[in-house]
């Protein structure tokens, strides 16, 4: 709009000099000689009128004409840069045209506003205070980014300076909220609870205004040094108390090994011991067996043998055993079939 201005009051210029130069006139009066007038027949001084500047009249209209129409076409050219939207605005009013990054045309009194629609940073250092009123300062950090389609709308609702009136409060309120809903130790504990507690809040309260939440982050939580003494102090008191639990569990664990190891040892003494008692009465079973077989092998051999036996045969065996030693004693059946003989002792010879 500037340049259309510009353009109009320099093209305005260059015709109003041309004129005035095409209508200057300058009267020259005639000298007789150095220093005195030249005079008519009347006495009158002799004067010439002249246009000594016409011929600058159309250079100047011409000059004026063509600067006019660069500024002019100058202000016709936008030049919308990468990760921007252009919104048009005719006079102020907001067109329903936005222009994408890259060269674009426009007319001469129109103005294009530049909306950054790439992802942007916001940070807000707050002051906040717990549900048991512990007093914490959160430096919150938020990536955001404008709806590109919903550009026009932002600038028409809010303007460019969206970041001071819509991201600054609303993290502020959110933080605030969000953590007066925890005590101290639970924003301790619950850190990351905490901070997608806040993300939630901002995402329903920005969308309404098309602004993106892409992430966040809380990035430093800072306590009064009472309280953050009184958490260390309990701290190593937990931690004290649980090494103390985990050395009595330690113990009891040992002793409860032991109970077992001895009750598995007892178990397999007896174990063992029953199957000692199994494998001797199995063995002194099968001895019993053995013998009960071995005797009745036996009395079947001397049935075979007692069923087997003749004179002729005994006789043979005597044959077998005798030593070559005639007996001193006799004694037979009257038949002599049957001998049976006796040595007699040396006290009985005497």
């Amino acid at each position: 709009m500037i340049q259309f201005v510009i353009g109009m009051i320099i093209l305005l210029a260059g015709i109003f000099g041309g004129i005035f130069f095409f209508s200057y006139k300058k009267v020259i009066t005639k000298e007789k000689s150095k220093g005195v007038p030249a005079k008519d027949e009347m006495g009158n001084p002799i004067q010439t009128v002249t246009t000594p500047l016409r011929k600058f009249s159309l250079l100047t209209v011409f000059s004026g004409v063509v600067l006019a129409g660069v500024i002019i076409f100058l202000g016709c050219m936008a030049s919308v840069p990468t990760g921007h939207t252009g919104v048009l605005t005719t006079f102020g009013k907001v067109e329903s045209e936005t222009y994408d990054a890259g060269f674009n045309i426009k007319a001469p009194w129109q103005k294009v506003v530049m909306m950054d629609n790439r992802v942007q940073k916001a940070s807000a250092n707050l002051a906040c205070f717990s549900s048991d009123i512990q007093e914490v300062s959160i430096l919150y950090t938020l990536n955001y980014q404008i709806d590109k389609s919903n550009a026009q709308e932002i600038y028409k609702t809010v303007g460019i300076s969206y970041y001071d009136t819509i991201i600054v409060p609303n993290i502020a309120e959110a933080v605030k909220v969000v953590t007066a809903r925890y005590n101290a130790e639970e924003l301790i504990s619950s850190r990351a609870d905490l901070a997608i507690a806040i993300e939630n809040v901002l995402k329903k309260s920005l969308e309404k205004y098309n602004i993106q939440v892409v992430s966040a982050a809380i990035e430093d939580m800072d306590f009064t040094d009472a309280f953050t003494n009184a958490v260390e102090a309990k701290q190593v008191a937990a931690q004290n108390k649980l090494q103390a639990e985990i050395e009595q569990a330690q113990k009891v664990m040992e002793q409860e090994a032991q109970a077992q190891m001895a009750v598995i040892q007892a178990n397999a003494a007896a174990e063992t011991a029953k199957i000692q008692a199994e494998a001797d009465l199995e063995v002194a079973k099968i001895q019993a067996d053995a013998a009960e077989y071995a005797g009745q092998k036996d009395a079947a051999v001397n049935k075979a043998i007692a069923e087997s036996i003749t004179e002729e045969l005994l006789q043979y065996y005597y044959i077998q055993q005798w030593d070559g030693k005639l007996p001193s004693t006799y004694v037979g059946s009257e038949d002599a079939s049957t001998i049976i003989t006796g040595a007699v002792g040396s006290e009985q010879q005497k």
